[in-house]
């Protein structure tokens, strides 16, 4: 009597059982259901880069995103940020927000400060000028080649953001277009640019060492927080060393061969050629997805070769399928 009361009991309490106490939960189809896990509240530290107080931005999943939630802490427009670096208040292009955030980084917000305009003669075919953008349409001088066209006029500096050219306004154009447009002036040429220089304080030091870039060997097997200017964020392990390093090698090439530089991009151009099993299938690929930036045929081979170069230091070895 005792013993069917006991099994009775028992088999009351698995119809009653709350999801992962008792048996699993099935669905109609007969596999087991999973519980869903909720995502990780990741919470970031904020200042203004030419001084403010500390504020905390959450809950974004995109670049544009985050602009708007640090403008919220601070009450300016989101329009006025021009860009974002990690872990240091100065204008170090090294430090620009890019693909990747580490879990503990700091966020520095530079904004708009003192607008000015230029005129240069395009004495040379190369201006010397490299150009990204912060992923919600404003193009940033990242770097000035020395004794370059550019680097003549010296009121034009590393961070300024273009905002004109010529009058024509090119807020909201991507930097390939950018770099496009300028390359498209004639030699001997003379052109106007409007350009917005970040809000400077009083140089200050870091809020902390500063992190390395995906592009300056940051440190393997660190989860950290994907951004990207389309599409939603996520928590991820980075890449390993020789992935790392291939992708900083394509960076390198963007600049050399396209005259930009886009951590974003250069990932994507990896992840594109991840699978692909030689350099014809590979270039097919970047056509259908980049087919906008026309990348030349020496630049398909070059990041082809980093690609492989990077699989190979996966593997350990050498794979006769992979050529350049």
């Amino acid at each position: 009597m005792l013993r069917k009361l006991r099994e009775k009991m028992k088999d009351k309490s698995k119809e009653t059982a709350p999801p992962g106490k008792g048996e699993p939960p099935f669905a109609a189809d007969g596999c087991i259901q999973k519980t869903p896990v909720s995502p990780p509240r990741l919470v970031f530290y904020t200042q203004l880069a030419h001084g403010s107080t500390t504020g905390r931005v959450e809950n974004f999943s995109s670049i544009r995103e985050l602009y708007t939630k640090i403008a919220d802490v601070f009450a300016i427009a989101p329009s006025e940020i021009l860009y974002c670096t990690l872990n240091t208040p100065k204008i170090d292009m090294e430090y620009l927000l890019g693909a990747y955030i580490g879990l503990e980084d700091f966020i520095f917000a530079h904004v708009k400060g003192i607008k000015k305009e230029v005129t240069v003669c395009k004495t040379e075919d190369s201006l010397g000028l490299t150009i990204t953008d912060n992923g919600v349409g404003y193009a940033l001088i990242t770097r000035i080649k020395d004794g370059s066209v550019i680097d003549s006029v010296k009121t034009i500096c590393v961070g300024d953001h273009i905002e004109s050219i010529n009058g024509e306004n090119i807020v909201g154009w991507r930097h390939f277009a950018v770099v496009q447009k300028l390359k498209r002036l004639k030699k001997e040429e003379t052109f106007t640019m409007r350009l917005i220089e970040p809000k400077k304080a009083f140089e200050v030091e870091p809020w902390s060492k500063p992190g390395k870039s995906l592009t300056r060997g940051i440190g393997t097997g660190k989860t950290t927080f994907r951004l990207r200017s389309a599409g939603p964020a996520f928590v991820e392990k980075l890449p390993s060393a020789s992935q790392v390093k291939a992708i900083g090698k394509v960076d390198d090439f963007l600049e050399m061969y396209l005259g930009i530089r886009d951590s974003e991009l250069a990932t994507a151009i990896f992840e594109a050629g991840k699978d692909k099993y030689n350099s014809e299938e590979f270039s097919v690929a970047l056509g259908k997805t980049f087919g906008d930036f026309e990348f030349p045929q020496e630049f398909v081979f070059e990041v082809w070769g980093a690609i492989a170069d990077a699989r190979r230091g996966c593997d350990n070895v050498d794979d006769p399928s992979l050529d350049k």
